[in-house]
């Protein structure tokens, strides 16, 4: 039974005794033990009154602490949601964050060994030969001889002499003396000319370009109207290398000598 109906059912059975002991009868009670019997029902009936508004009041303060609770709680979950959506916004923006980050470090890290390739060694073949040369000396001995092919003899010979100085460990050298000589020789400084080409020999005997390199030093002392050097220039090319291209022309120039 709720409390409601108890305090009903209880002020009913009160009214009741207080009706039963108010009619009039000698044989039960005398007018002042009914007096005293009716005031003391109606002290029980106010306590127990009191008793149950306080009960009442003291549920109804539950009930709103409770509701208030309840508010509270609901207010900290939607707080809650609020910040977990935006904690999952702010993670969601950090791993945007984490991938440009990655895509920019991998698009420099390329940068970086693009550049570094520009100034890493390449194999290259020159004259039969296969070494490593930096990008630079490459591209310098490049521009020389394509000088040289121009025709600019003076300057292919100051852009070869530039070379040598700046690479003289190159594996070019060898094929930047050819050219070198051949440029003197051009411009007609025969003595320079016979230099480099006998620098060529002494350096590399077996270079694919030493057999025109010897036959280059011979025409240089034709020019020079040293015919016992030249003969004997040519003598040693047919020697040495008698299978070569230019041992069959010094073999034809040998006999224009005679």
């Amino acid at each position: 039974m709720s409390f409601p109906q108890r305090s009903r059912a209880l002020t009913v059975a009160v009214f009741a005794a207080v009706a039963t002991w108010a009619v009039p009868s000698h044989a039960l009670f005398e007018d002042d033990e009914a007096r005293r019997a009716i005031l003391e029902l109606r002290q029980r009936f106010d306590a127990l009154q009191q008793s149950n508004q306080r009960s009442g009041e003291r549920s109804g303060e539950e009930v709103s602490q409770l509701r208030r609770s309840l508010l509270d709680l609901q207010t900290q979950i939607e707080a809650l949601r609020t910040e977990q959506a935006s904690l999952r916004g702010q993670n969601e923006q950090l791993q945007r964050e984490v991938a440009e980050l990655q895509r920019r470090q991998k698009d420099i890290a390329q940068g970086v060994d693009e550049r570094l390739r520009k100034f890493e060694p390449l194999a290259v073949t020159v004259d039969g030969r296969e070494f490593r040369a930096d990008p630079a000396e490459k591209r310098e001995f490049e521009a020389a001889l394509a000088v040289f092919r121009s025709g600019k003899f003076p300057e292919a010979a100051t852009a070869f002499g530039s070379f040598m100085r700046q690479y003289p460990q190159s594996g070019y050298l060898p094929s930047a003396r050819f050219w070198l000589g051949n440029a003197q020789y051009a411009t007609r400084d025969y003595k320079e000319a016979i230099n480099n080409f006998k620098s060529l020999l002494a350096a590399a005997p077996d270079h694919a370009r030493a057999p025109e390199a010897a036959l280059s030093i011979a025409n240089c002392q034709i020019e020079l109207k040293d015919t016992r050097a030249a003969r004997k220039t040519l003598e040693d090319l047919m020697r040495v290398y008698p299978q070569s291209e230019a041992a069959a022309a010094a073999k034809e120039r040998l006999a224009r000598l005679k």
